[in-house]
C-alpha cells in the first residue's frame, strides 16, 4: 500500500507572555508531519523558533510540502537503522526542525504505536527522567512566583531565564533563593541567552558565583569562538554552549567547536541541531572530550516534547534534563507525558494523539 504524508501549521498559544533576552512570545507555529501506511500513523512536530531556529522561514510550509512531493513515490524505510539514510538522503540539514519531525514520524510509524517513538525503560516501563523547573524572564515579582511554585512542586533543580531585567534585579532573585536554600538543598542553574557582553561577562559571572550556580548556558552570543574560549578558561561557573551548536552541521566542524571553546557543557536540543542523528553526534564527541551534556526541549507541543523526552532517555544520562515546558500552552495536544514533581513519566495508556485539532485549524 502506498503511504501518504501530509503536513499541517498549527498555532500554540501561550498561557503567559514567555519573556527571552530575544523578545517575548506570545503563540508559535509548529507544523505537524503525519505519515500514514498500512493503518498506522506517526507524527513529528517541526517547530522552529522565532529569532533563533535557522529553518524559521516565511516560506518553511511550502519547503515541506515540497520535500513531500518529491518523496511521494519514494518507499519509506522498513527499519530503525534505515531511517538515518533515508533522512541525509531526502530532508536537507538546514532545516533541522524538519529532519526532527520526520525522524520522529517515521520512527513512531515503524512502531504501529501512537506515542511510541524509542523503546526505552522511559517508553516501555514507564521509569521516570529526572527535570529541572524552568522559570521565565519578566519582573521580579513574576520571577519570584514562580521560584516558590517550583520549590513549593518540588524540585531540586531550578534552572531562571537571566538577561531581559536589571542584572541587580536578577542577582537579588537569586539571593533570596540561597538565602533560604544552600546549593545541597537546591542546584540552580541560569541561562543568558547570549545577553551578556563579551566586555563584562566575566565580572557578571564573578558576581554569580557567589549565589553557588552550578551552570550558565550561552553568556554572550554565539559566533565569538575566541571570546567564548576565554570564559571558559576563566570562568568561576561551568558553561553550557547552547546557541553555539546551531547551524553547526558536519562532524569535523562539530569536533573544531568543542576543541576550540573546550566548553564545561553543551545544552542538545535536537529541534535546533538537527534532529536524532545530530544529537548523537554531539553526544559522542563531547563525551570522547570528557564534555558533559544534558537535552532541552524548545518550546515544541507535547508531539515534540514527548519525542524529545524518549530520545533522552536513550542515553544513561543522571542530570536533570530540561523537558519540563509542556504546560506551557492553552491548545496543546493530549500528551502520553505525566509530570509527578520534579519526575517526568511516559504513560502508555495516555499515547493517543489528538488529531482532530489538527484537521480542526489546518
Amino acid at each position: 500500500m502506498a503511504h501518504k504524508i501530509t503536513c499541517k501549521p498549527y498555532e500554540l498559544f501561550f498561557k503567559f507572555e514567555a519573556g527571552t533576552s530575544r523578545g517575548v512570545l506570545t503563540s508559535k507555529t509548529s507544523y505537524f508531519i503525519i505519515i500514514e501506511k498500512d493503518g498506522s500513523k506517526g507524527i513529528g512536530e517541526a517547530g522552529p523558533l522565532p529569532g533563533l531556529s535557522i529553518d524559521f522561514l516565511p516560506d518553511l510550509e511550502f519547503q515541506i510540502n515540497t520535500i513531500i512531493q518529491e518523496i511521494a513515490s519514494v518507499s519509506l524505510p522498513q527499519t530503525e537503522k534505515h531511517i538515518a539514510d533515508f533522512i541525509k538522503t531526502y530532508i536537507p540539514v538546514h532545516l533541522p526542525s524538519v529532519v526532527f519531525a520526520f525522524e520522529t514520524a517515521l520512527n513512531e510509524l515503524l512502531n504501529k504505536k501512537q506515542g511510541l517513538i524509542f523503546k526505552n525503560d522511559f517508553s516501555i516501563n514507564e521509569k521516570p527522567i529526572l527535570i529541572n523547573g524552568l522559570v521565565w524572564m519578566g519582573n521580579k515579582d513574576f520571577m519570584l512566583k514562580q521560584v516558590e511554585e517550583k520549590l513549593k512542586t518540588g524540585y531540586s533543580c531550578i534552572k531562571l531565564k537571566i538577561g531581559a531585567i536589571d542584572f541587580d534585579t536578577e542577582c537579588a532573585i537569586l539571593s533570596s533563593v540561597r538565602d533560604r536554600f544552600s546549593k545541597d538543598d537546591i542546584t540552580l542553574r541560569v541561562d543568558a541567552n547570549g545577553a551578556f557582553n563579551p566586555s563584562d561577562a566575566l565580572y557578571k559571572l564573578d558576581r554569580l558565583a557567589k549565589y553557588d550556580i552550578h551552570s550558565i548556558e550561552q553568556p554572550i552570543k554565539q559566533g565569538q569562538t575566541e571570546e567564548m574560549a576565554s570564559l571558559c578558561r576563566k570562568t568561576p561557573i561551568a558553561i553550557a554552549l547552547d546557541e553555539e551548536l546551531i547551524g553547526i552541521h558536519s562532524k569535523d566542524m562539530k569536533a573544531q567547536l568543542l576543541d576550540d571553546i573546550n566548553p564545561q557543557y553543551i545544552i542538545l536540543k535536537p529541534t535546533l541541531v538537527g534532529g536524532v542523528s545530530a544529537t548523537d553526534e554531539w553526544i559522542t564527541l563531547s563525551e570522547q572530550r570528557g564534555i558533559d551534556w544534558w537535552m532541552t526541549s524548545a518550546l515544541e507541543s507535547n508531539v515534540g516534547l514527548n519525542a524529545v523526552s524518549q530520545l533522552t532517555a536513550q542515553y544513561l544520562n543522571p542530570l536533570p534534563q530540561g523537558l519540563g515546558t509542556g504546560q506551557l500552552y492553552t491548545n496543546n495536544l493530549i500528551s502520553p507525558l505525566a509530570l509527578e514533581k520534579e519526575s517526568l513519566y511516559y504513560k502508555q495508556s495516555g499515547a493517543k494523539w489528538d488529531t482532530t485539532t489538527l484537521e480542526e485549524t489546518s
